[in-house]
């Protein structure tokens, strides 16, 4: 498979033209995170994503770096308010997220698996589709460090360019795949996600259940979102489609699919 020859480094620099001061008092104290500042003087931390290739296997991020850090999410805690609560946050990242990077830790302790990336561990543990014990939180690390940076304050809507134009010739249309996406992550039962991936330079949607991704399937992931329940209960209850729609008109990074895209596409054609 080639997802386990190629890897995908995501590396955002953040040279300093705005900083951003964190304090998450049931979190990480005191986070320094240096973003830019664009046009309208917004700091937006998308605006300088770089993509390298690596060689060895294939992963969009590199959020969560082999001695396992649970990391910030690109902005603060209450910057996607009032479409994503900061509450929200503090308990998805603050604890969610927190609990399976620690779990993690713990489980691969003394094992040939400690320090390896969470690409190498969700390949080597998914085991065509046989999950080993550090599957789910290796797996869950790094969904929700992708989950992170495919959103940002002020996202949302059309996207443009090469990605608009992929988007309507392999769904005829955006609003085709803005119906399909929602669709898959409305109906993804229970616990899962809903991607959009790349894959034999066609672009398509994928839903998951639990921690499963498309790392693990062929493809390159290139935007999800989380339906677990406690992403968005806080502050739409039950009302799962609310969320979706919220996510997708006001939260999507387009610059971020965009750049995950062009390093897929760079990738696939490494890899023929």
């Amino acid at each position: 498979m080639y997802c386990k020859k190629i890897m995908i480094v995501q590396t955002i620099r953040r040279t300093a033209t705005c900083t951003t001061q964190l304090n998450y008092q049931k979190a990480e104290p005191s986070i320094k995170l240096k973003t830019h500042t664009d046009s309208t003087g917004v700091c937006s931390p998308h605006l300088s994503l770089q993509l390298e290739l690596q060689s060895q296997s294939m992963a969009a991020s590199t959020a969560v770096t082999a001695n396992y850090v649970l990391k910030p999410p690109p902005y603060a805690l209450d910057a996607l308010e009032p479409h994503m609560s900061k509450q929200t946050l503090e308990f998805h990242w603050g604890k969610h997220h927190r609990a399976y990077v620690d779990n993690l830790k713990k489980q691969v302790l003394g094992t040939e698996l400690e320090g390896k990336p969470l690409d190498h561990i969700i390949n080597k543990t998914y085991n065509n589709g046989d999950l080993l014990p550090a599957f789910n939180n290796a797996a869950q690390a790094w969904n929700h460090e992708f989950f992170w940076e495919s959103m940002k304050p002020n996202g949302g809507g059309k996207p443009s360019g090469e990605l608009l134009a992929l988007l309507e010739r392999d769904f005829t249309s955006y609003e085709k795949f803005y119906e399909e996406f929602n669709a898959a992550a409305a109906t993804q039962f229970g616990a899962g996600w809903a991607w959009l991936a790349y894959a034999n330079d066609k672009l398509k949607v994928v839903k998951t259940p639990n921690a499963v991704n498309p790392l693990v399937l062929g493809s390159f992931p290139l935007l999800t979102i989380d339906v677990w329940e406690h992403a968005y209960y806080l502050d739409f209850q039950n009302r799962r489609p609310d969320y979706i729609k919220t996510f997708m008109n006001n939260l999507v990074s387009w610059e971020a699919v965009s750049a995950r895209l062009e390093a897929a596409k760079t990738a696939s054609s490494s890899s023929a």
